[in-house]
């Protein structure tokens, strides 16, 4: 039975913001149905009235339970509203069950680490696994991070009980600090036991190489045989040492009716081991020229292939430093303020509505709000802004971020995996368990291309065993364990999840959030860039510049008018008018009514007021032909007017603009450069709108459309053949930003528009839309790379393993050889990767 739950809304003041707080509601999880007054909102549905509350107050408005609907079990322990003695006594106190941190309800994901998977076709078979457990709705495999992202599993257990029967290891982790423990613990101890994997092929094949290339016999004869078998049996000791994981793996996989990269390693240097040792127990059944021995390419390419995993695993930590770096942030401890003074506490037992302190050095351990004191802080690894922000009570701050010089007492309002930090983090690692387009085709590829190779080694063994040249045993054995050996598809199924890991851990350092990979190729390939007006190339902030008066009235008379009528109201142009009208003494006003998208009225004792624009006070028969001239030119110069009446008069004209932010200009230059179309999509009046666009740069405007209609707008240059990206940072923009190929947030956005978008914006400013499109074109071109070198060396590396040279060159390529390029192609797609890192979009100044 759905609940139905009443809350008290305080600071609205007109249809507008009716309309804005219903979608904040809507957009809840479990809100089923929303009606909002201006007063009042009723909401049925499974949605917790915590997060019903939230949602008015991140819409810029004020909401609490009434009181027939409180209840103590869910009402949270509000600090601030305490004395500080009162504060500072609470503050070792637990927060009640229903504040604890703990994740979203909606929030149904699981995280996998996964052990024993060495290709794409290993990701292939642990995602079909993961895929068909019940309820399961997606998973993505990380074959870079050895880790899977599952969502809608309805028992934990059974994911692991089928990557299991797949043939590999899972464990569940929910303790971030935990996971990152334990995949470096595996990191280190793989890279260790690959390295000296590695030492003792190369000890064994290289000495044996060696006396071969120096002319030592390498046929088996009367006189070495013995020495010989010694050989061979020395080196498949080492090869169950050094290669044990290959076989068993592929063992697994056979079992299992499949096959991957071990079973390719392992059917080559099996091969050429069993050839070897037969030949030397029976020289007599094999042609004098057949007796040519192989013990060296077994080891060698296990030595190899060894060294080459533990070069990517290397390579591997390094591109997963970005998203470290960001866990570096957080403290192990905080020191809170509690009735015996100060006490340093572990991080995980700090609680919400403790009172914390910090000094100059210190990194915040949670998200907050400065009490007492001010400093600076430096927020540059949050939101890739270097300029340190100076921080005043009242203010929030953020976990992560460092204090650069101050102190500052602050109560604790978000812990664990509540903060920003947080959050941040579980989309940086979201997306980089994602696949784009591209990277689904390379796993598609992948799943058939191990019994491809193994189809293509056996026709091409069949091939020279009975038209090839003497000894016709020997080239096959050749043949068919090089084209194994060469064609293992690691650098296929790294080439991808490598940029991704790379690219996204990148683009959170410069504040840049992707929610999938996806967005990130989408990205790549827009044209048209369409920006909200409000709050996104404006600061969001409007301001009264100029105050014209009519029938010979005062300023400040005119002010207190104004302001009397707004006050309470949170909508922009009223809180413009009130901080004009600061300090003034303000009347109560009675019969106020809001006339949606008009403006405001009401009486203030005998005077009858009226503040809006011309149309409201057209339709109460005021005479405004007197401000016709003014109110052209304030449009055409930008503004936005605002006419007061006061008993059927004109009394004055607010001249309000929003000024554009300081660096939209030179951002959109940028962009323009870049070659983007710009669109500036608004519900501003055509002229008020096309001088702001003017000003700005911007190429067409599209004005005077209602927030429902701004995505048929979008619609209507997608219709075009224009692939569009919406930026905007309001609730009334969550269609469009839905309906555009890519969306993006700007910083300091309603949580509806960041949670509608594919891109989030940390930091305010529109470098950071070209910053965003800028990694993503270098991500996308990255796995380009990767995915052409892979498929370049497997379909140039196959044809000269299966001897396509040979009439040319009169030799057959080397296994050892093929091991060597197998191991080089997997490093190569690494290093490619790993470029990302250090990538720079070209003009960011406000990037460090």
């Amino acid at each position: 039975m759905a609940n139905t739950t009443v809350l008290a809304l305080e600071g609205l003041s007109c249809g507008h913001c009716v309309a804005s707080t219903r979608k904040a509601l809507e957009a809840v999880a479990g809100a089923q149905q929303v009606d909002v007054t201006i007063d009042k909102a009723v909401i049925t549905g499974e949605a917790s009235s915590q997060s019903l509350i939230d949602a008015v107050e991140n819409a810029g408005y004020h909401a609490k339970l009434q009181a027939d609907d409180a209840s103590p079990k869910s009402e949270p322990l509000t600090l601030p509203e305490m004395s500080l003695p009162e504060r500072q006594s609470a503050a070792t106190l637990s927060v009640p069950a229903s504040n604890e941190t703990t994740p979203a309800a909606d929030d149904d994901s699981v995280q996998l680490l996964l052990s024993g998977m060495s290709c794409a076709s290993c990701v292939s078979k642990v995602q079909q696994a993961l895929e068909r457990v019940d309820g399961v709705t997606r998973a993505n495999v990380n074959l870079a991070e050895r880790s899977a992202l599952v969502r809608g599993a309805k028992n934990t257990q059974a994911l692991i009980d089928a990557v299991e029967k797949a043939g590999y290891g899972a464990e569940i982790i929910i303790d971030e600090t935990l996971r990152r423990e334990r995949q470096q613990q595996t990191a280190r101890s793989s890279m260790i036991r690959f390295s000296w994997q590695a030492a003792l092929g190369l000890a064994a094949g290289i000495p044996l190489m060696a006396w071969g290339l120096f002319g030592g016999e390498m046929m088996v004869t009367d006189e070495n045989r013995s020495g010989w078998l010694v050989v061979g049996l020395l080196t498949l000791a080492i090869m169950i040492i050094a290669g044990g994981h290959f076989y068993r793996s592929a063992w697994k996989s056979l079992l299992r009716g499949s096959a991957n990269m071990d079973t390719l390693v392992s059917l080559g240097t099996a091969a050429a081991w069993i050839f070897s040792f037969l030949v030397t127990l029976w020289p007599d059944s094999f042609p004098m020229q057949a007796r040519h021995l192989y013990y060296e390419a077994a080891v060698m390419i296990i030595g190899l292939i060894n060294l080459g995993h533990a070069l990517e695993q290397r390579g591997r930590q390094r591109s997963s430093k970005a998203l470290e770096r960001l866990l570096d942030l957080t403290p192990p401890t905080a020191r809170v303020m509690t009735d015996k003074g100060e006490k340093t506490l572990p991080l995980a037992d700090v609680q919400q509505g403790m009172l914390l302190r910090l000094t100059t050095g210190d990194r915040v351990p949670v998200d907050g709000e400065i009490h007492q004191g001010e400093a600076w802080f430096d927020e540059a690894m949050l939101t890739g802004e270097p300029i340190a922000q100076h921080r005043t009570p009242g203010e929030k701050i953020s976990a992560g971020t460092q204090v650069q010089d101050g102190s500052v007492q602050f109560i604790a309002r978000a812990v664990g995996g509540q903060t920003q930090l947080s959050r941040i983090i579980n989309l940086v690692r979201e997306a980089q368990s994602s696949k784009p387009q591209i990277g689904k085709l390379a796993d598609r590829i992948s799943a058939v291309f191990v019994p491809t190779v193994v189809l293509i080694a056996l026709l091409s063994g069949a091939v020279w065993f009975f038209f090839g040249p003497q000894p016709q045993l020997m080239y096959t054995l050749v043949i068919v364990t090089t084209v194994l050996i060469i064609a293992c598809p690691c650098a296929l199924g790294l080439a991808t999840p490598m940029s991704i890991t790379a690219g996204v851990g990148r683009a959170a350092e410069f504040g840049v959030l992707v929610k999938d990979a996806d967005a990130l190729q989408k990205a790549s390939s827009l044209t048209t860039l369409v920006f909200d007006k409000t709050g996104t190339l404006t600061e969001g902030k409007p301001q009264v510049i100029d105050v014209h008066l009519f029938n010979a009235n005062e300023q400040q008379q005119a002010l207190r008018l104004a302001a009397s009528l707004e006050q309470g109201s949170h909508h922009p142009l009223a809180q413009a008018i009130a901080e004009k009208a600061a300090g003034m003494a303000l009347s109560p006003v009675t019969d106020f009514r809001t006339h949606g998208g008009l403006g405001v009225s009401g009486h203030l004792g005998a005077t009858a007021l009226l503040l809006g624009n011309r149309e409201l006070l057209e339709q109460h028969q005021v005479d405004c032909h007197e401000a016709d001239t003014l109110l052209a030119k304030q449009a055409a110069e930008g503004f936005t007017p605002v006419l007061l009446a006061a008993n059927g008069k004109v009394v004055a004209l607010f001249s309000i603009r929003d000024s554009l932010r300081e660096d939209s200009i030179d951002a959109l230059r940028r962009l323009h450069r870049a070659g983007y179309k710009l669109v500036m999509l608004t519900g501003d009046n055509p002229v008020t709108a096309n001088a702001i666009a003017r000003l700005a740069g911007i190429d067409d405007v599209i004005a005077g459309v209602r927030p429902e209609g701004k995505a048929e707008a979008i619609k209507t240059l997608q219709a075009r053949g224009e692939q569009v990206a919406m930026v905007g940072d309001g609730i009334n923009d969550a269609p469009a930003l839905a309906q555009a190929d890519v969306g993006i947030a700007m910083g300091g956005g309603s949580d509806v528009a960041i949670e509608t978008a594919a891109i989030t914006l940390m930091r305010p400013s529109l470098h950071g839309v070209a910053d965003a499109l800028a990694l993503s074109k270098g991500t996308l071109r990255n796995m380009k790379q990767n995915l052409m070198g892979a498929f370049v060396y497997n379909v140039i590396g196959i044809p000269i393993a299966a001897g396509v040279l040979f009439p040319l060159t009169g030799t057959l390529l080397s296994p050892i050889v093929a091991g060597a390029a197998m191991a080089l192609s997997s490093i190569t797609v690494v290093a490619n990767a790993n470029r990302l890192l250090h990538f720079r979009p070209d003009n960011t100044p406000s990037i460090k």
